[in-house]
């Protein structure tokens, strides 16, 4: 039944992360996180990705939801932050991101919600200390949404995509 449930897991995951690379190797799951892998040397990608584990707000249909925490090797990133809503987000807003009461302001393109830069690693901080994520967004109708994240085992699986990228 584990087994199945993992599987299931991944593939939620994969199609949640299914912009960034087909090619993609599944590393490990770490509690309610995933680690991942894409191409090698300095064109190997890295990236950690979730699930919400609760989702409100008054929407009739809502696409694939989660985060990701990517690390590129070739273009010398770590700790790019993506939050994918599952609907288009409102032109010119910000998502607030709250870990264990700690805000976060995120701006955003179409589905997608990045934080500002010099702000990725700080976020990423605070997701290692933290135990839980809620993430609060509108979309272009104007619907508010608020999605809960586990952080159990975001540590692990952070530590996992910085060594298997090759960072200290």
């Amino acid at each position: 039944m584990m087994k199945k449930v993992f599987s299931i897991s991944i593939a939620a995951i994969i199609v949640l992360i299914s912009g960034q690379s087909l090619g993609q190797k599944a590393i490990n799951k770490f509690g309610d996180w995933t680690a991942f892998y894409d191409g090698s040397g300095k064109k190997r990608s890295c990236y950690i990705a979730s699930l919400p584990q609760k989702q409100s707000g008054k929407y009739k249909s809502r696409g694939a939801t989660g985060i990701t925490v990517t690390h590129r090797m070739q273009q010398n990133t770590k700790n790019i932050i993506e939050i994918r809503a599952g609907y288009t987000y409102r032109k010119d807003s910000e998502v607030e991101i709250k870990i264990d009461g700690k805000p976060f302001l995120l701006f955003t393109n179409s589905d997608s919600a990045w934080a500002y830069d010099k702000e990725d690693s700080k976020i990423v901080r605070s997701m290692v200390r933290g135990k839980s994520m809620i993430v609060t967004g509108f979309s272009s109708r104007g619907t508010k949404t608020v999605d809960t994240y586990s952080l159990l085992g975001f540590t692990q699986a952070h530590r996992s995509i910085g060594k298997s990228c090759g960072l200290k």
